[in-house]
C-alpha cells in the first residue's frame, strides 16, 4: 500500500494561519487565498532514549564498488574491520543496469575524459589561467584587459598569443562550459490581504523578488558528479561493535535515515530504490542589500548521501540554490504584528516555491544517473535544515528564548527532569484550545504561524551554540565578571592582564594560533573562540572542553553532568542569576541528535557560513555596488563551471587525501643531513581535513623561528608497540630532554615535568625518527604568581618547572589522551 500523501507529502513548512499572499513569475499577478506548502512528513520520536552508545571509529565506508558488496548490498551485512555494518533490506539503492535507464532505453555510459581534453579551454594553461584570474584573484575586466594585452605584447616576438584576448572572451569561455549551467529563475511575492483605507505602510505595495536555481536539475548535477563516487553512500546502515554498540558517523549511519526509509518502503513499488535527503541551510547576510524594500540571504543545499568530510573539503558538497528576500519596513511598522507574520509566511512560502520541482518525487521515484555511471531510482526527502538560532525561530514559529527542540519553559529550560520534545498533535490542540497570549507567554508558540512537526529536523549547530555561544559569550565573559565581582576593579584588571599575558606565553603549535594581546580584545570571530578555546584551560572549562571533543556517547552525559555542576561557581557568586540560556541547553539534545543523524561535524553552520563567503561576500566584493545581485548570480554560475572543470576549495595546507593511517611521520628534504622540521601525518576527521580523514602537522625545530628566538617543539614518543594504548604507551619530548607524566585531578591533564640524572642535568637521548608518534603542545603550569610581560611564547619550553599536556590542541592529541 502507498504511503499516504499526509505521510510522504505533507509539506514540513504548511502554515495553517496565514496572511494572504501573492506568488507570481517575473512580475507581480494577483491572486487570492491561502497558501499551502506540501513536502515530506518524517517519523516523530515523542521522549528522549535512555541510554546512548559509542561514537563511529574512524572508517571510511564502502561503495556498492566495493567487491565487499558484489554490486549491491549484502542482506545478512559485512565485517569492515572493528565494525559489523548492516543494511537496510528494502532500499537498497540496487535497480540500476550500468549505463542505461531503468526502462531499459539506451544512454551513453559515462566515459573517462582524456587527460588532455580540456573543452572549452584550449588547453589546461587556459583553464588555469582562468580559474587563477575569475576565482582565485577575483580580478576586475579591466584588470584582466590589462594584464592580457602585455602577456600578449611578449609573445609578439613568438608570432603566439595568450589564451584569452580579452575579458569577453574569457567570460565567454567560462559561458561555454556545458558541465553545471544551472540557469537562474525568479519569481515575485506580494501581499493580497486586507489594506487600511489610508496610510498604507510600503510593505503592503511593495514586490518582493526571490531568485533561484531548479532544484531538480542541481540534484542531478550532484548526484552524478564523479568526485563523489568514492564518498556517496546509497543505503543506510547500522554498525555495531563486537560489544553490540551502534556507531555514528555519517547521515546515513543515523537512526532517522533508516526510519524515513522504512516509512517510504511500506509502498512495495520503492523497493530497490535509493533514498536522498535534502539538507538544507541558510544564513542571512548583512553585506548584500539590494535596492528597493528587500534583501536578501542565501540559501543552500546538500545531501545526505555523501559523507560529511565531503561537506568541508569538496566545493559541490554544498551548493547555492537561491536568495530568498526578506521585506524591509519603516521603523514604525517594524514592530506591527502583521508585517511580523507576513515576513514569516513570505520565509516558509519561498521554501515551498523552490521546493514545489521535487515534491512529486518525494512519492513517486525519479530516474537519476550517479557517480558511478548507473541510474537508479530515487526517493527525495527533506533532511535537516542548518540555521542559527534567528533562523531556528522563523522557520519553527517558536518565540525568541524558547527551546526549537523541547517544550522546556523559557525561564527554566533545564528543567527538571526528562524534557518533552515538539509534539504536532500537542501544538495543534493547544492552538484549538488556547488564546494567543496564553501559547505565546506559556508555549513560546506563535499562533499566526503553525508550522507541520519539523522539530526534530532542526541540525545542532557547533558554531553558534558551543563555540561562539555557550564559551565566547557565556564563559569567556562569564570569568571577567566573576573576577570584578569578587576583587576590587584595578585588582580585577591586573589579574585578566595577568590571564592575558599567560595566554599570549603559550609556546606555538602546528595549528594553532597565537594570541598575542591574550584574549582582551573585543570581537571574536568563530575561528578566534574555536582557537581559544584550545588555550584558554579553567578548571570550570574543563568538563565542556571534554563534551566537545569526546567521541564516545557513553561519556557524553558524564561530561555534561560535569560541566553543569561545575557552572555552579557563576551562579553562586552571583555572576548569573540562572542558567536558562537555549544554547547552552541545547547541548542536552546533541545524545538524541547525534543517534539521529551521526556525527554533527558535517552538519553545522560553520559549513554554510565558509559557502557563504565564496556565494555572496567575495561576488558583492568584486561587483560594482549597484544592482549588485544580478552581478552576483552571474558570478556565482561562472564559478560553477570552472568548479565543474576542476574542483578546489579551501586551505589545503595542513589536509591530507589519502589512506587512513593512526600516524606517520616523514623528515623535511634538506640538502644535507640536517633537518628543520618533520611532517606527522594522522587521521583526524573532526578537524578540518581531506575527504578521507588525513592531516599533517609539522614539527619544528630550528635555530631561530621567523627572524626570532629558537623553536623546539615537543612530539609524542611511542614506548610501546600497541598503538592504541593511549598516553600510557607514549612519552613526551622536546629536543633535548624526556618528560614524564602525571594528570592534573582538577583539569584532568597530564603534567609533565623535565626529566634529569642523578647529578640534576637534563636527561638527553637520541631518538630514531621511527619513534616519534605526533606532535605534542605543552601549557606552563603558571602557579599563583604573576606573570612577567617579559615572557614570551618562545621561552615558555624553557623558564617553567612543569606544563600539562594540553590535549585539547587538536582531535588528535584528544583521542590518544
Amino acid at each position: 500500500m502507498r504511503p499516504s500523501i499526509k505521510q510522504l507529502l505533507t509539506f514540513a513548512l504548511k502554515v495553517l494561519r496565514i496572511l494572504p499572499l501573492t506568488i507570481s513569475p517575473q512580475v507581480p499577478n494577483t491572486t487570492s487565498g491561502q497558501t499551502k506548502h506540501v513536502c515530506t512528513a518524517h517519523n516523530r520520536l515523542l521522549h528522549n532514549h535512555a541510554t546512548f552508545h559509542q561514537a563511529a571509529p574512524d572508517l571510511r565506508s564502502p561503495s556498492p564498488e566495493n567487491p565487499a558488496f558484489d554490486n549491491q548490498p549484502p542482506k545478512e551485512g559485512v565485517q569492515l574491520g572493528p565494525l559489523f555494518r548492516m543494511f537496510h533490506p528494502l532500499l537498497t539503492g540496487n535497480q540500476f543496469i550500468v549505463g542505461q535507464k531503468c526502462d531499459n532505453a539506451p544512454s551513453p555510459p559515462r566515459t573517462e575524459v582524456s587527460p588532455t581534453d580540456w573543452t572549452p579551454y584550449e588547453s589546461q594553461v587556459a583553464f588555469e589561467t582562468a580559474e587563477f584570474l575569475y576565482t582565485c584573484n577575483q580580478m576586475s575586466a579591466g584588470q584582466i584587459d590589462t594584464l592580457l594585452d602585455l602577456w600578449a605584447a611578449t609573445l609578439i616576438r613568438h608570432n603566439d598569443s595568450p589564451p584569452f584576448t580579452d575579458h569577453h572572451d574569457l567570460y565567454k569561455t567560462i559561458d561555454s562550459t556545458p558541465l553545471g549551467d544551472v540557469a537562474w529563475e525568479t519569481f515575485t511575492m506580494s501581499y493580497n490581504g486586507v489594506k487600511p483605507a489610508e496610510n498604507i505602510p510600503p510593505w503592503m505595495t511593495a514586490g518582493y523578488d526571490v531568485w533561484f536555481c531548479d532544484l531538480h536539475l542541481l540534484l542531478h548535477h550532484m548526484l552524478s558528479n564523479p568526485d563523489f563516487n568514492a564518498e556517496i553512500e546509497y543505503v543506510p546502515y547500522r554498525d555495531y561493535t563486537n560489544n553490540d554498540q551502534c556507531c555514528y558517523k555519517n547521515f546515513f549511519s543515523g537512526d532517522w535515515a533508516w526510519k524515513q526509509v522504512d516509512i517510504i518502503a511500506e509502498d512495495p513499488e520503492t523497493h530497490g530504490s535509493t533514498f536522498v535527503p535534502l539538507i538544507i541551510g541558510s544564513d542571512k547576510t548583512t553585506v548584500l542589500v539590494a535596492t528597493g524594500h528587500t534583501k536578501y540571504h542565501p540559501l543552500y543545499l546538500s545531501i545526505g548521501n555523501i559523507f560529511n568530510g565531503v561537506r568541508h573539503a569538496h566545493c559541490n558538497g554544498v551548493v547555492l540554490v537561491g536568495f530568498l528576500a526578506i521585506p524591509k519596513s519603516t521603523k514604525k511598522h517594524l514592530d506591527d504584528k502583521d508585517f511580523c507574520n507576513f515576513r514569516r509566511q513570505m520565509f516558509h512560502s519561498s521554501l515551498a516555491k523552490i521546493f514545489e520541482s521535487v515534491k512529486l518525487n518525494m512519492m513517486i521515484p525519479d530516474t537519476v544517473r550517479w557517480s558511478d555511471g548507473h541510474y537508479r531510482r530515487i526517493i527525495y526527502g527533506l533532511g535537516l535544515y542548518i540555521a542559527d538560532y534567528p533562523e531556528q525561530l522563523m522557520l519553527l514559529g517558536v518565540v525568541q528564548n524558547w527551546c526549537p527542540k523541547c517544550l522546556n519553559h523559557r525561564k527554566n529550560l533545564d528543567g527538571n527532569g526528562p524534557s518533552l520534545l515538539w509534539c504536532q498533535e500537542h501544538t495543534d490542540l493547544l492552538v484549538q484550545e488556547l488564546q494567543h497570549v496564553h501559547l505565546w507567554n506559556k508555549y513560546g508558540i506563535i499562533q499566526e504561524v503553525v508550522v507541520s512537526d519539523i522539530h526534530e529536523l532542526i541540525s545542532p549547530d557547533i558554531l553558534h551554540q558551543i563555540i561562539k555561544g555557550t564559551f565566547k559569550d557565556h564563559l569567556v565573559d562569564w570569568v571577567e565578571d566573576y573576577l570584578l565581582l569578587t576583587h576590587r576593579a584595578s585588582c580585577a584588571a591586573e589579574l585578566m592582564d595577568n590571564i592575558d599575558r599567560r595566554i599570549a606565553a603559550v609556546a606555538p603549535f602546528a595549528g594553532l594560533w597565537h594570541f598575542s594581546e591574550g584574549c582582551g580584545f573585543k570581537q571574536l570571530t568563530g575561528d578566534d573562540s574555536k582557537a581559544l578555546m584550545k588555550v584558554y584551560v579553567i578548571c570550570v572549562f574543563s568538563a565542556f572542553l571534554d563534551f566537545c571533543y569526546i567521541d564516545d556517547l557513553t561519556q557524553l552525559q558524564d561530561s555534561l553532568s560535569r560541566f553543569y555542576q561545575s557552572r555552579q561557581i557563576f551562579k553562586m557568586t552571583g555572576v548569573v542569576p540562572h542558567f536558562s540560556f537555549p544554547c547552552q541547553h541545547s547541548l542536552n539534545h546533541y545524545f538524541l541528535m547525534i543517534r539521529l543523524f551521526g556525527a554533527p561535524n558535517g552538519l553545522f553552520s560553520l559549513i554554510t557560513e565558509l559557502k557563504h563567503i565564496k556565494a555572496v561576500k567575495e561576488p558583492w566584493c568584486c561587483s560594482s555596488r549597484y544592482k549588485a545581485l544580478g552581478q552576483m548570480l552571474l558570478m556565482n554560475q561562472h564559478l560553477d563551471k570552472i568548479a565543474a572543470n576542476q574542483s578546489t576549495e579551501g586551505d589545503t595546507a595542513d589536509i591530507v587525501d589519502g589512506p587512513i593511517v593512526q600516524a606517520h611521520v616523514e623528515l623535511a628534504v634538506m640538502p644535507i643531513s640536517v633537518f628543520s622540521s618533520a611532517a606527522a601525518s594522522f587521521h583526524a576527521p573532526s578537524d578540518l581535513s581531506g575527504t578521507g580523514g588525513m592531516r599533517h602537522e609539522h614539527i619544528w625545530v630550528t635555530t631561530t623561528w621567523r627572524g626570532g628566538p629558537a623553536r623546539n617543539d615537543c612530539v609524542f614518543v611511542s614506548t610501546n608497540e600497541e598503538v592504541n594504548c593511549g598516553l600510557d604507551g607514549l612519552a613526551v619530548a622536546r629536543v633535548l630532554c624526556f618528560l614524564g607524566l602525571n594528570r592534573d585531578p582538577d583539569t584532568g591533564m597530564y603534567i609533565v615535568v623535565p626529566s634529569t640524572t642523578d647529578d640534576g642535568t637534563l636527561d638527553i637521548s637520541i631518538l630514531h625518527i621511527d619513534c616519534i608518534f605526533c606532535a605534542a603542545h605543552l601549557i606552563p603550569i603558571y602557579g599563583t604568581n604573576s606573570l612577567p610581560r617579559k615572557i614570551t611564547p618562545h621561552d615558555s619550553y624553557n623558564v617553567f618547572y612543569a606544563y600539562y599536556i594540553n590535549k585539547y590542541a587538536d582531535h588528535h592529541a584528544f583521542k590518544i589522551a
